[in-house]
């Protein structure tokens, strides 16, 4: 169910953000569009101050879950309520501080100041109100109910986006198009917690018995100290692009890139929603202790992982540059070295999941020297390229700082110290992804400079390429899969009809 409601929301909001995408820019200009990019990505930083609590206080919600023990939650939930209400009044005070500094860094723009200041004020209050009142989404989600969730504010989110289209297109009013955010966000927090008092009627918050809990729980307050260290390397490593660009390079040119990671961003959301409908799960199945179905249910979110990872690198290599030049104009369009970099970014991110998962179920955080290693190596890489190098340094620096924790050390330190097997379990398991994604890159790869450059001239082209070559493609990759791996065969069982059938011509070839 999480999935499904996910993937439903899903497909909505990408078609509405390339939609949307192409409004904005033609009705409030591109040097409007780089300025939110910036002050969402400075929100996003000033969100650091979270500290990982949500994270930390989740893993303590999955027993109590379990044993349904109303005492034990509305415990914990009183502890976050707390925490996160200081949260909320920490964001606000320093998002005013950071604020001061925005007459040297945005003094310049066209748009002027008083709008720069009433966007940022509007999205501060934004995301610490989320804080103070949203809070209770940590136990719906932990309590594998996501997709609740997902329906109430990606539905509030779609509204949203189709009034500021209107607004845009009709009136091209900039301070209108900021307040409707900020107006949605009150809705959607009223909507969501009536929602919640229905759900949980037991539930009883208390700040002032959560003030008293930490006490009660000091492993909460040890393990956040250890995933903040993590949020702060991910936030510079995956949330940092818009003011990266816009500091070593121009605003404008957070526009440009904007329109790819939008693209990447929604790619990046569809695995969230697989991630976040299976983190639960995957937190009772450890709770559970069952080694065997562990392991299975381990390499079977491994296929698929890999068939999601297939399905996003091969179709932005082939059709994200023409998609940009035929729906924003050749003007907007990047260099093919930036997209390559860009994708294999994604790679790396995207791959490293199903390991991520597990290490945070199993509640495996206190690799902090790992967090450290790539922060400090990202950031030296960055300022020494990015100066020289502009969009391409700052990938660079994601890539090199990311590469070699993410794909040797985190598997290693996940099966060593959580699953307690040899590593070498591990490669010998992956060692046929691996090889099959390179085989299928390389195929794709050839069809992009054989094919796409040379004979896409339109959208309705591009859609007809995709139908005759993304999906034989894809189609190609999964019985690949299928065949060589047995977590995709795992997954297949799932459906005793389809497996009957391929296990059937299999035995026959």
């Amino acid at each position: 169910m999480n999935i499904k409601v996910g993937m439903f929301f899903y497909v909505c909001s990408l078609l509405l953000a390339f939609f949307s995408r192409k409004v904005f820019l033609d009705c409030l200009g591109a040097e409007f569009i780089g300025l939110t990019g910036m002050l969402m990505n400075i929100m996003s930083f000033l969100s650091v101050a979270e500290l990982g609590i949500g994270t930390s206080i989740v893993y303590f919600l999955y027993k109590p879950l379990q044993e349904d023990n109303h005492k034990k939650i509305n415990e914990i939930m009183s502890m976050l309520a707390y925490l996160y209400r200081c949260i909320g009044f920490i964001i606000a005070s320093i998002g005013i501080a950071v604020s001061l500094f925005f007459p040297w860094w945005f003094g310049h723009l066209t748009v002027g100041l008083p709008l720069v200041y009433f966007a940022f004020y509007s999205f501060l209050a934004s995301s610490s109100a989320g804080y103070i009142f949203n809070y209770k989404q940590l136990l719906v989600g932990a309590n594998q109910k996501q997709y609740m969730v997902n329906a109430y504010f990606q539905s509030i989110g779609i509204v949203q986006s189709i009034v500021q289209i209107l607004l845009a297109y009709y009136y091209r009013n900039l301070y209108l198009w900021v307040a409707v955010g900020l107006i949605f966000t009150v809705i959607g927090i009223i909507v969501f917690n009536i929602r919640i008092r229905q759900m949980y009627p037991w539930l009883r918050i208390s700040l002032t018995e959560g003030k008293a809990n930490l006490k009660k729980y000091p492993e909460v307050l040890r393990k956040t100290r250890q995933i903040f260290v993590q949020r702060i390397k991910d936030f510079i490593l995956y949330r940092s692009d818009e003011i990266l660009v816009g500091t070593f390079v121009s605003v404008v040119q957070v526009a440009f890139y904007g329109n790819y990671t939008i693209i990447t961003s929604k790619l990046n959301f569809l695995v969230n929603i697989l991630s976040d409908g299976m983190n639960a799960g995957i937190g009772n199945l450890v709770a559970e202790g069952n080694e065997q179905n562990t392991m299975k249910v381990f390499w079977e979110l491994t296929a698929i992982r890999f068939l999601i990872v297939g399905i996003v690198v091969f179709g932005l290599l082939l059709f994200v540059q023409p998609f940009i030049t035929l729906w924003f104009g050749a003007q907007y369009r990047l260099s093919d070295l930036i997209l390559y970099l860009l994708v294999f970014n994604i790679f790396i991110f995207l791959s490293r999941g199903v390991v991520e998962m597990f290490i945070s179920a199993h509640g495996l955080f206190s690799d902090v020297w790992a967090a450290w290693a790539e922060l400090i190596l990202n950031l030296t890489i960055t300022l020494c390229l990015a100066p020289f190098y502009g969009i391409v340094g700052i990938l660079l620096g994601k890539i090199i700082s990311v590469f070699f924790i993410a794909m040797f050390w985190k598997p290693y330190f996940l099966f060593s110290k959580g699953l307690k097997k040899s590593v070498s379990v591990y490669w010998r398991g992956m060692i046929p992804y691996y090889a099959i994604f390179t085989f299928f890159l390389a195929i794709t790869l050839c069809v992009r400079y054989l094919v796409i450059e040379h004979e896409v001239t339109n959208l309705l082209n591009l859609t007809g390429y995709g139908f005759i070559l993304y999906i034989p493609l894809l189609l190609g990759y999964f019985l690949t899969l299928l065949i060589l791996t047995r977590g995709m065969k795992y997954f297949v069982a799932r459906k005793p009809s389809i497996y009957k059938h391929f296990h059937f011509y299999e035995s026959n070839l």
